[in-house]
Protein backbone atom coordinates (compact mmCIF):
# COMPACT_ATOMS: atom_id res chain seq x y z
CA UNK A 1 0.00 0.00 0.00
CA UNK A 2 2.81 2.39 0.88
CA UNK A 3 4.61 1.59 -2.37
CA UNK A 4 1.43 2.23 -4.36
CA UNK A 5 1.10 5.71 -2.82
CA UNK A 6 4.74 6.34 -3.62
CA UNK A 7 4.27 5.38 -7.27
CA UNK A 8 1.08 7.45 -7.55
CA UNK A 9 2.87 10.42 -6.01
CA UNK A 10 5.73 10.08 -8.48
CA UNK A 11 3.32 9.89 -11.41
CA UNK A 12 1.46 12.99 -10.23
CA UNK A 13 4.75 14.87 -9.77
CA UNK A 14 5.92 13.79 -13.24
CA UNK A 15 2.63 14.95 -14.76
CA UNK A 16 2.98 18.37 -13.12
CA UNK A 17 6.56 18.75 -14.35
CA UNK A 18 5.51 17.72 -17.86
CA UNK A 19 2.69 20.28 -17.82
CA UNK A 20 5.02 23.09 -16.73
CA UNK A 21 7.60 22.05 -19.33
CA UNK A 22 4.94 22.03 -22.05
CA UNK A 23 3.81 25.55 -21.11
CA UNK A 24 7.41 26.76 -21.04
CA UNK A 25 8.17 25.29 -24.46
CA UNK A 26 5.04 26.88 -25.88
CA UNK A 27 6.15 30.26 -24.53
CA UNK A 28 9.64 29.87 -25.96
CA UNK A 29 8.30 29.04 -29.41
CA UNK A 30 6.27 32.26 -29.56
CA UNK A 31 7.76 34.49 -32.28
CA UNK A 32 9.35 37.69 -31.02
CA UNK A 33 7.39 39.97 -33.34
CA UNK A 34 4.05 38.70 -32.00
CA UNK A 35 4.82 39.53 -28.35
CA UNK A 36 3.21 42.67 -26.96
CA UNK A 37 5.42 45.72 -26.72
CA UNK A 38 6.37 46.07 -23.05
CA UNK A 39 8.86 48.92 -23.46
CA UNK A 40 7.76 52.45 -22.77
CA UNK A 41 8.01 55.03 -25.55
CA UNK A 42 10.70 56.94 -23.64
CA UNK A 43 12.81 53.79 -23.36
CA UNK A 44 12.49 53.06 -27.07
CA UNK A 45 13.35 56.65 -27.93
CA UNK A 46 16.64 56.30 -26.05
CA UNK A 47 17.44 53.10 -27.94
CA UNK A 48 17.00 54.66 -31.36
CA UNK A 49 15.55 52.82 -34.34
CA UNK A 50 14.98 49.12 -33.80
CA UNK A 51 17.35 46.76 -35.58
CA UNK A 52 16.11 43.80 -37.53
CA UNK A 53 17.77 41.01 -35.61
CA UNK A 54 18.04 40.05 -31.98
CA UNK A 55 21.82 39.97 -32.31
CA UNK A 56 21.91 43.62 -33.43
CA UNK A 57 19.63 44.61 -30.58
CA UNK A 58 21.78 42.70 -28.10
CA UNK A 59 24.93 44.41 -29.33
CA UNK A 60 23.21 47.78 -29.13
CA UNK A 61 22.17 47.16 -25.52
CA UNK A 62 25.70 46.01 -24.66
CA UNK A 63 27.15 49.19 -26.14
CA UNK A 64 24.69 51.32 -24.19
CA UNK A 65 25.60 49.58 -20.94
CA UNK A 66 29.31 49.99 -21.66
CA UNK A 67 28.81 53.70 -22.33
CA UNK A 68 26.79 54.16 -19.13
CA UNK A 69 29.35 52.27 -17.02
CA UNK A 70 32.17 54.25 -18.63
CA UNK A 71 30.40 57.49 -17.81
CA UNK A 72 29.85 56.42 -14.22
CA UNK A 73 33.51 55.42 -13.85
CA UNK A 74 34.59 58.87 -15.06
CA UNK A 75 32.64 60.60 -12.27
CA UNK A 76 34.60 61.48 -9.15
CA UNK A 77 33.79 59.37 -6.13
CA UNK A 78 32.78 61.40 -3.07
CA UNK A 79 35.37 61.13 -0.33
CA UNK A 80 34.13 60.48 3.21
CA UNK A 81 34.74 63.27 5.65
CA UNK A 82 37.21 62.57 8.41
CA UNK A 83 35.26 62.63 11.68
CA UNK A 84 38.14 61.62 13.98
Amino acid sequence: MRAAFGVVGLVVALAMVALVAKKQMAAVRTPVHSLPQAAEPAATARMGPASGTVRDQSQQVQQQVQQQVGGLLQQARPMPSEAN
